[in-house]
């Protein structure tokens, strides 16, 4: 879903430089990105694959801190979190670049930006102030969203810890390409991520976001060992990979992890350089919703298209507990963590 862009409220701006928390110094004034698992090796001058990392006179700065493309008051179903205090909101805040380049993303115009337009751009909204906006429109959490919150960590991370103080939490959605620093991190600060899990197949991430998925899965497993809550989503696209062996290898593979975790299974709808490949059909999301169950899974989510798949169930007794149409909640029979029929313990954040 696209995220809502910051409205002229303040005169926007160019790149402000904050030092990087991640990165070796290498000879000839290059550096060694660590942020994420691209690892670039940045030449004096020069940017990152994420194109807000720049290498100045040998000392590697973010030039997006305190710099905010998108803000705006989500459901935090929208994320989408379904077992992370269902029904709250979410104080929901970007920066423009990526360090993928995925040809069906939906919010290309800010994540592409730098690359788009050759420059970086965004209001100036400090950690506090965006912390405090947080707590004074009641949301339970501030979800770093709409492009990769990675690429923004130092801004995130001054953020979240200014959240906490204020007894707000902090959400990650993300395409799990961060380094296992950035992720050393973000324990204790970060406390739920949902991770695009995009395919099971090399293949399509180089082809379609010039990455790799091995470091995709590896980051899963760490963030669950690390005690983050955890939900993944995969994009179904026609033709692509929507194929039963792949969609399969997905669902075992979280269930191997923990069957648990909620899998979120989205439609897909034409954008950006995939505009002429068709729209995700109703009978391709109810066929990998059945391959999530028979993998074990206990909660498996249709989305983008409301109405389908979106109720949570009781494991053990089967009862409804939260009905969802959209990203409303009508209704909730969940107390204290637990089914209110028979008691059985429901994963998540309640």
């Amino acid at each position: 879903m696209r995220g809502h862009f910051l409205r002229r409220m303040a005169p926007f701006r160019g790149e402000k430089l904050k030092e990087s928390l991640f990165f070796l110094k290498k000879g000839d004034k290059k550096v060694k990105c660590t942020l994420c698992s691209h690892y670039c090796e940045i030449s004096e001058g020069k940017v990152g694959i994420c194109g807000v990392r720049k290498n100045i006179n040998g000392v590697l700065f973010s030039l997006v801190y305190g710099s905010a493309i998108a803000l705006h008051v989500d459901p935090i179903e929208k994320k989408p979190l379904f077992h992370f205090f269902p029904a709250s909101r979410s104080l929901s805040i970007a920066t423009v670049g990526c360090n993928f380049k995925c040809d069906f993303c939906q919010n290309y115009e800010i994540s592409q930006f730098p690359f788009l337009f050759g420059k970086v751009q965004g209001e100036e909204i400090l950690p506090q102030k965006v912390a405090s906006l947080a707590y004074e429109r009641g949301c339970k959490s501030i979800s770093y969203t709409y492009t990769e919150p990675t690429i923004f960590f130092e801004y995130a991370y001054d953020i979240a810890l200014s959240a906490k103080d204020l007894g707000i939490y902090n959400v990650f959605v993300t395409n799990g390409f961060m380094s296992d620093e950035a992720i050393e991190k973000m324990v204790g600060v970060i406390d739920g991520v949902n991770v695009d899990l995009k395919s099971f197949r090399d293949e399509f991430y180089r082809r379609y976001c010039k990455a790799s998925v091995e470091p995709v899965k590896r980051n899963i497993f760490l963030m669950y060992e690390k005690g983050i809550w955890i939900e993944i989503t995969t994009l179904i696209i026609p033709g692509i990979n929507d194929g039963e062996d792949e969609l399969s290898d997905i669902a075992n593979f979280i269930a191997g992890i923990d069957k648990n975790i909620p899998w979120h299974i989205s439609a897909f709808h034409p954008a950006y350089k995939m505009i002429n490949v068709s729209s995700t059909s109703v009978d391709s999301l109810l066929r990998a919703y059945e391959i999530g169950k028979k993998a074990g899974l206990r909660y498996v989510y249709c989305g983008n298209v409301p109405g389908l798949k979106e109720s949570t169930f009781c494991p053990s007794c089967g009862k409804l507990l939260i009905k969802r149409i959209g990203f409303s909640v009508s209704e909730n029979n969940i107390k204290n963590g637990r089914c209110r029929f028979c008691n059985y313990l429901i994963a998540g954040k309640f």
